[in-house]
């Protein structure tokens, strides 16, 4: 399709240009000569080929047609290239915006017009012309290659979108698995670390007790203290909650981990570099926890190495152990679940790294993962300062090459006059114009005032370069700029009517006010367009002169400005208002999305979690009491049976299991289910963080536990690209959370959500700060369950 695409225009521009010349004079009676037209074919065919391959190579494709066309322009008579080498330049200038950067396109536009413009001044010198066919020609250069990177733009823009719309669904369907897959591979870690080190601990301590009695009561303070800590750590693997704590660093946590494992009497040396935050670092970590694990497990006293090399192509992290030594016995061999391989490979497969692992040559085991390093995030990529020199340096030549026969050869002739042309007036004004409308965006008013003041000057150039052309073109060319600013103007205040008021209080009617003040200042910026250009207009036709009546001169021009620039209005809201629809459809989508993928990984949290409870967690607080009553023997047995119990609960998650209350039901989300939906919203492409004070308790009343995540569901689906944070504290008896970074969560209909959810519980809503939503839930007087499975509320399946 790309490939028809691109023939059509050129070949439709040739047959234009053949109807032009030499179509015209063949209708006229008038016949080219043979060489006139042997000439225009040699340059029509390679002008056609370099169109049709404009995407493949654009900017030598630029320089083909460009050079194509100035060479055919001169044997050929008037209008013979003039389709090729205008619209066919502007082809190739629009596509050299919309497939290169924007350096290389504006570098194309300027010196292709300093070119032509220079070209032209050494033929013809300043005043001889009135040089309006080159302003009209920059004008068109500037106009293709504006509307090529606008194209650009917007194609990003839309393909984003699709992206992001693309990541949310993969998402929603791989959320659930995902936290089926984490708290599964948590429950063997954190089983499996802990309980494996009790046992071994405790075999070590009872095969030493006759020559060793200290070791059993270390050995029985480690086993309670460890049962604790397991009990602390499958809590939060059931509800993992962040905190507002600053946790340790990565490279801390590997050396604390290395430090566990010494006192275990391991030897283990280490090589860490420091680790960034994030998915690399956590997957390092598992893989280090879970390859001393083993080794402990299998050839406990054995030497070991941990590496860890994080560089700008790939981390490594390499964990090398020896063979064991003579005698030891592994007292925890036989208690793997067999799945610890898998996991490591889904934990470096999930960083975007590979895991290998196999025995030494020397008869130990080596777990060696590559994963990605600094260069692994996408980043844009940079082009070299040679490569851009390369380029300044072409487009200086390509000026500089029209002036080389002024240079060479010396000029007797002088210039007819010594009065500066209207074309280089009208040049100036237009360069003023271009730089306004590059301030639009940044300084919207200020631009747009500029190009009213840039506006009369129009005439007064027209009457001192004494211009001889069409008296309305002039005036034309400068209200161009002003129409495209009042489109640009409509597609702002459309975009910007659904976010207004976003610092007023919870009543949607203040959002009147702000709107109406919105739509004053565009009519009135309107309107003063309207008359200025109106008496440019005017002026410029009076002082020419005309048979009309004066009175219908002002009359014909206010209506045709008025036309003209209403439809300008009218393009740029109707772009505003496509735009927003587009984004709050894909809004609606993700939201959607969002609310089933969490509720499904929720239901999957809350089942594991339910068989979580009577099996692992049981049987830890049985080693834990074991312990502490100084049965070592059978606390090592409980250890034991707590990792037989997490093999049997691993074995029963199964993909697609209904849950407790059949298919039909789900758990209804609460506070614990913030950290499914931030991770879901950062698969959209925004950074959400979930903060909770230590002053907020495990258990809330229902109400309040389902209200508090409604509303940051609810502050979170409206959807923005600013990082969003979300805390929730306890202040004396009232829960509060507080939003920050969401704008769009100050729209009326938003507002009016969250209040109707706060007033039912008798709290209160309040947006202080712009972007920032606060919302207070009282405790008091809320029913707080009694067991923490209650948290998980049903309700029927959406």
């Amino acid at each position: 399709m790309n490939r028809t695409d691109d023939r059509l225009l050129p070949v439709l521009l040739i047959c234009v240009q053949a109807a032009v010349w030499p179509g015209a004079e063949l209708v006229r009676g008038d016949v080219p000569p043979a060489s006139a037209l042997l000439v225009a074919v040699l340059v029509a065919g390679p002008v056609t080929a370099a169109l049709a391959l404009r995407r493949a190579r654009p900017v030598v494709a630029l320089m083909l047609v460009a050079a194509a066309c100035a060479l055919g322009a001169g044997p050929l008579p008037v209008g013979a290239m003039a389709v090729l080498g205008t619209a066919g330049v502007a082809l190739a200038l629009f596509t050299v915006a919309t497939e290169r950067d924007t350096f290389t396109a504006v570098l194309c536009v300027v010196a292709l017009a300093a070119w032509q413009l220079l070209q032209n001044l050494s033929l013809h010198g300043l005043s001889d012309r009135d040089g309006l066919d080159l302003v009209l020609t920059a004008l068109l250069y500037a106009t293709a290659c504006g509307t090529g990177l606008l194209a650009r733009r917007t194609r990003r823009a839309r393909g984003t979108a699709e992206r992001m719309l693309r990541r949310a669904e993969a998402e929603r369907h791989r959320l659930p698995a995902v936290e089926r897959r984490r708290m599964e591979r948590e429950l063997h870690d954190v089983s499996a670390h802990h309980l494996t080190a009790v046992v071994v601990t405790a075999g070590a301590a009872l095969g030493l007790r006759d020559r060793r009695p200290e070791l059993a009561e270390k050995a029985l303070e480690f086993a309670a203290e460890t049962g604790r800590e397991v009990t602390r750590a499958l809590g939060a693997v059931r509800a993992p909650a962040p905190s507002r704590e600053e946790p340790a660093s990565p490279e801390e946590r590997l050396r604390a981990l290395v430090a566990g494992f010494r006192r275990l009497d391991q030897r283990v040396e280490y090589e860490i570099d420091p680790l960034p935050d994030g998915v690399v670092a956590d997957a390092a970590y598992g893989i280090v926890r879970e390859a001393l694990t083993n080794v402990a497990r299998h050839a406990p006293g054995a030497a070991t190495t941990v590496r860890c090399r994080y560089g700008d192509a790939r981390t490594e992290v390499v964990v090398t152990s020896a063979a064991p030594p003579a005698g030891a016995t592994a007292h925890g061999a036989g208690l793997g679940s067999g799945r610890g391989q898998g996991f490591l490979r889904s934990r470096a497969r999930e960083a975007g790294g590979t895991l290998t692992s196999g025995p030494t040559a020397e008869g130990g085991w080596e777990v060696r993962a590559v994963l990605p390093g600094r260069s692994a995030a996408p980043v844009e990529a940079s082009v070299p300062r040679s490569y851009r020199f390369a380029q300044v340096t072409a487009a200086v030549g390509l000026c500089v090459q029209p002036l080389l026969p002024v240079l060479v050869v010396r000029s007797e002739t002088t210039s007819s006059g010594s009065q500066v042309s209207a074309g280089v007036l009208f040049a100036l004004l237009a360069a003023a114009q271009a730089v306004a409308l590059l301030w639009l965006r940044r300084a919207p008013r200020a631009a747009q005032c500029v190009l009213l003041g840039l506006a009369p000057l129009w005439p007064v150039a027209m009457a001192v370069g004494e211009y001889a052309g069409p008296v309305l073109l002039p005036p034309a060319l400068g209200m161009l700029a002003t129409c495209v600013a009042l489109a640009a103007d409509a597609d702002a205040y459309a975009n910007a009517n659904a976010d207004v008021d976003t610092d007023g209080d919870a009543d949607s009617d203040s959002a009147v006010p702000a709107r109406g003040r919105h739509s004053r200042r565009a009519w009135i910026i309107a309107s003063a367009a309207v008359a200025v250009h109106a008496v440019a207009m005017s002026v410029a036709v009076l002082d020419r002169g005309t048979e009309l009546p004066d009175w219908t001169v002002p009359a014909g021009a206010t209506a045709g400005v008025v036309l003209v620039m209403g439809a300008a209005r009218w393009a740029g809201a109707l772009r505003g208002r496509r735009d927003l629809a587009a984004r709050g459809a894909r809004e609606e989508r993700i939201a959607a999305w969002t609310e089933e993928a969490v509720r499904d990984a929720w239901a999957e949290r809350r089942r594991i979690a339910a068989g979580l409870e009577t099996t692992v967690l049981a049987r830890a607080a049985d080693m834990v009491a074991e312990a502490e009553a100084g049965r070592l023997g059978t606390a090592a047995d409980r250890a034991r049976e707590a990792l037989a119990a997490m093999r049997a609960l691993l074995d029963t998650v199964r993909v697609g299991e209904p849950g407790p209350n059949g298919p039909e039901l789900r758990p209804q989300p609460t506070v614990q289910a913030l950290d499914l939906l931030a991770r879901q919203c950062r698969a959209t492409g925004r950074e959400v963080e979930i903060r909770l004070t230590d002053r907020v308790p495990e258990r809330l009343p229902t109400a309040v536990d389902l209200a508090a995540y409604h509303a940051a569901e609810t502050v979170l689906a409206v959807g923005g690209e600013e990082p969003a944070v979300l805390e929730l504290d306890v202040e004396g008896d009232t829960l509060t959370l507080t939003a920050a970074g969401v704008p769009r969560a100050g729209r009326p209909a938003v507002r009016q959500r969250l209040a109707a959810r706060v007033a039912a519980l008798g709290g209160d809503l309040t947006t202080e700060e712009p972007g920032a939503v606060r919302l207070r839930l009282p405790l008091a007087g809320a029913r707080v369950p009694d067991q923490a499975p209650q948290r998980g509320h049903e309700e029927g399946a959406r």
